[in-house]
This record gives structure tokens, sequence and C-alpha cells, in this order.
């Protein structure tokens, strides 16, 4: 289920959000402006994810969970392609 969220922008980010929507990129403002937030969430939370493991002495083990977790955001991700470059570009 999807909460609607009034939002207020300045003018210029409407122009380069409506830019994306004719390019053909996003099928409307909205999808725009909810795969920027998931990015943003996905970021912070694999920033904190980053020095924040702990030093169980089992490396391989900490990988795998965290290649879990990633494989979840796949898995829910509208867009794996731009979630994987976004990642990449960490």
């Amino acid at each position: 289920m999807m909460t609607v969220a009034q939002v207020r922008l300045p003018e210029g980010m409407v122009k380069q959000v409506d830019e994306l929507v004719e390019s053909k990129m996003y099928s409307n403002r909205s999808d725009v402006i909810r795969d920027a937030v998931r990015r943003f969430v996905l970021e912070k939370e694999l920033k904190n994810m980053i020095g924040s493991t702990p030093n169980t002495g089992d490396s391989v083990k900490e990988v795998r969970e965290i290649r879990k977790k990633l494989s979840k955001e796949f898995k829910e991700s509208d867009n794996p392609e731009k979630l994987l470059e976004e990642i990449n570009n960490l």
C-alpha cells in the first residue's frame, strides 16, 4: 500500500524532474521522486554498514551477511540495474 506525501520543490528542480520524464527515463514525476528517495535511503543504509560490521574474525560470514542484505534490496528494487550502478559508485 502506498501513502500520499505532498512535496514542495523549487521550480528549477521540477523542470529537471520533468526533463527526466520527457526523456522517457521515468513514467511520471512520482516515479522520479520515489527513485530519488529510495536511492537516498539505500545510500544512507550502505554508508551505515561500512565500518559497522562487527569483527568476529569470520570475514567470509560477514561478507555473506552483507551480500544477503543487498540481495534482498535487489529483489525489492524496481530498477536493479540502477541500484547496482549506485552501489558501485559508493
